[in-house]
């Protein structure tokens, strides 16, 4: 590991280039099982059925599936599976079920691996079959945020203002940005520090935090058609949903700042800016 930065009591691990290039290993695993999930997620197929894909791919690669077995204290049990499979009001955390999918739904597929030591997680929201004009626009705008933050990170440049950047583009499309799930610094944990909020939040200036050359970050826009609300969906404790029932969206990706700006980790290898 290169250094530690600490700001306001994190403890910010920055990664070696060695480092970085294992998570970039374990990001393209990553990449592909979300890239098979967009294949085979249609109208009929089951949200398990994609699981057992997704398992039998991270085992033959020789990794980890970072979510299965994770305890939650509010939950019934260990959280199953190596997808959390999302579907519709569901924001996050969604157990895979043996129940098909509907034309006109949509499921978050998110996706965490630890290959070799190091981690990669990232999440989009597939369309299933033919969706409505405004949940088409919710899964756009909520791809477009994550870009855009990608777009602007550079090493000095205060995470809050990217944060922002993120929240005014939701909010300007009628959307809402969920405040009570934000991203994660990643690496050899699934979950690091900084936090990595998706919008600016005002009333707590001291978990901001400037960003700095080989940090790792899995930043993750979730997003609501309606109020920014969530909440546990009973009885299982594991799925949040929206309080108001609407659709939600969920995109996400690990990524390294750069001398110059980031390169997406969870990619093909083609992805850098």
């Amino acid at each position: 590991m290169l250094d530690v930065v600490r700001r306001s009591q994190k403890r910010i691990i920055l990664k070696s280039d060695r480092e970085i290039a294992l998570m970039r290993d374990a990001g393209r695993l990553v990449f592909e099982v979300l890239e098979e999930m967009e294949k085979l997620a249609v109208p009929g197929v089951s949200t398990a059925a994609l699981n057992d894909v997704a398992e039998k791919m991270i085992a033959d690669a020789g990794a980890i599936a970072l979510f299965k077995g994770v305890v939650n204290p509010q939950a019934r049990g260990p959280f199953p599976a190596a997808l959390c499979a999302s579907v519709n009001d569901e924001v996050v955390h969604g157990i895979p079920s043996d129940t098909p999918l509907d034309d006109g739904d949509i499921v978050s597929v998110d996706c965490g691996v630890r290959l070799n030591g190091y981690c990669g997680d990232s999440a989009r929201t597939i369309a299933i079959g033919t969706i409505a004009a405004d949940v088409q626009e919710l899964l756009d705008v909520t791809a477009g945020a994550l870009d855009l933050s990608i777009r602007e990170i550079r090493p000095g440049r205060m995470w809050s203002k990217v944060a922002r950047q993120m929240q005014d583009h939701v909010e300007s499309a009628g959307f809402s940005v969920v405040r009570d799930f934000v991203g994660h610094g990643i690496g050899q944990e699934m979950h690091e520090e900084p936090k990595v909020p998706n919008y600016e939040d005002r009333k707590k200036p001291q978990h901001d935090f400037r960003l700095e050359r080989n940090m790792t970050l899995a930043i993750e826009p979730m997003v609501n058609m309606g109020s920014h609300h969530v909440r546990y969906r009973s009885p299982d404790r594991w799925a949040i949903v929206t309080q108001d029932g609407k659709y939600a969206a969920h995109f996400e990706h690990s990524v390294a700042v750069t001398d110059s700006g980031a390169e997406v980790l969870t990619s093909d290898g083609s992805t850098e800016r």
